[in-house]
């Protein structure tokens, strides 16, 4: 067995089946991720599962942006996201109820409930963000996502997905529309079908796999599996990174803007202000010197202000 790179995201092509794909397999990006958050088992490896997709999703971006996976629904999991940037930062989390989760195991459709998936797409200031939506239909988010590829781009998508504890890995293959001209309709129509049967054979490779597998095996082996008789071209990889967009400095800019009066009084109530971020858990304390030095700072730029009010 070849070597298993991770925290990073490889694509590959199979130009005589009209196939490509990604893969991506995380582990210290996924551990940083969930660093200040405590999951149950069930939701941890969901919430796995949506970032190693999300990565997927965006190493098909075009474009510099942001894609956002959101599931939203009225399960013991109500609300779950996890966001990538087109050069691979990384954030999730989720949002679940504790006792509804404990009753309902591993079942998918308790876990999530009646609701839908959400892909949005953001390009930039100037360009208006695009949305695809989809119900939750399916027994995985896997075949969920399946169903978004097929009602959003019209292309015929399978999607194997795994997490646990210590990592998670996710791998899509995707049916190309045929190459070529028609001039020649015989060959045309041959080309289709070798085509359409090498993702049929593709397709149910991939279903064929084990989570174990997907989390143990490389890149170069599982695209060996999946595509055993094709000529594949297997890219270079691109370094996936966790990222959350809270600091010190937004949240010192947060607290400035309660004012200092609700500040203090929090600061003489409890002994300290504690901010916890609501997207990657992460905990922002701030003593009594830490409170004046904001206050401090917030002074010294109004007296410093050149604007005319």
């Amino acid at each position: 067995m070849s070597a298993r790179a991770t925290d990073c995201v490889s694509r590959f092509a199979a130009r005589q089946h009209d196939i490509r794909g990604q893969w991506v397999h995380l582990s210290s990006v996924w551990l940083a991720l969930r660093e200040h958050g405590d999951y149950p088992a069930v939701v941890r490896d969901l919430l796995g599962e949506s970032v190693a997709a999300v990565v997927l999703l965006a190493s098909t971006l075009k474009f510099d942006g942001m894609l956002t996976l959101q599931l939203q629904g009225d399960g013991a999991v109500r609300l779950l996201v996890a966001q990538c940037s087109h050069d691979y930062r990384v954030r999730g989390v989720a949002r679940f109820d504790a006792a509804r989760v404990a009753a309902a195991g591993e079942d998918f459709a308790q876990l999530t409930g009646r609701g839908q998936i959400t892909v949005t797409l953001e390009a930039g200031k100037s360009a208006a963000p695009y949305q695809g939506i989809v119900p939750l239909d399916g027994n995985s988010l896997a075949q969920c996502l399946e169903h978004y590829f097929a009602n959003s781009e019209q292309l015929p998508t399978a999607v194997r997905l795994a997490s646990d504890a210590d990592a998670v890995a996710g791998m899509l293959v995707q049916r190309m529309p045929s190459s070529g001209g028609t001039a020649l309709v015989a060959a045309a129509e041959l080309r289709l079908a070798s085509a359409d049967a090498g993702f049929a054979a593709a397709r149910a490779q991939l279903a064929s796999l084990d989570p174990d597998e997907l989390l143990a095996r490389s890149a170069a082996d599982l695209v060996q599996r999946c595509l055993p008789n094709d000529d594949v071209r297997l890219l270079p990889g691109d370094v996936v990174r966790f990222e959350c967009r809270c600091s010190t400095e937004r949240v010192s800019g947060m607290l400035r803007s309660l004012g200092e009066t609700e500040v203090r009084g929090v600061l003489a109530e409890q002994g300290s202000v504690t901010v916890t971020c609501e997207f990657c858990h992460r905990p922002y304390r701030f003593d009594a010197i830490d409170v004046g030095r904001i206050f401090v700072a917030a002074e010294a730029d109004v007296a410093g202000s050149d604007r005319l009010n």
